[in-house]
């Protein structure tokens, strides 16, 4: 199973409805299936904004994304953040809808 991106709306770091629901499946699967994975979880942002800002924002994005998990029962020791602000974009158009896709923060697994 591939872990499920979560996504954010322009300029923000709050959790929306989906993206909750997004990683509660997320933590039921790490519980159950793969109990001693190690994820890192990468914050992601569009193109618009400096390096530094999207940096910045690209941590709480990965930070909010961890603190959920963690509160539904998912160890922290085994959750690390990391941003990549703008610079790995899932799409590289100049348009609403690819910046939406590049608004994320995406879950990997470093090791089993």
């Amino acid at each position: 199973m591939n872990l499920t991106d979560i996504y954010f709306e322009y300029d923000k770091s709050d959790l929306l409805p989906a993206s909750r629901d997004g990683l509660a499946k997320n933590a039921d699967w790490l519980k159950r299936s793969y109990n001693s994975a190690v994820v890192q979880v990468e914050g992601h942002c569009d193109e618009r904004g400096t390096n530094e800002y999207n940096l910045a924002l690209g941590e709480r994005r990965a930070k909010a994304a961890v603190d959920y998990l963690v509160s539904l029962g998912v160890p922290a020791a085994r959750l690390t953040t990391i941003s990549y602000g703008k610079e790995r974009p899932q799409c590289n158009e100049s348009n609403e809808s690819c910046f939406q896709r590049n608004r994320r923060a995406h879950g990997l697994i470093t090791s089993k």
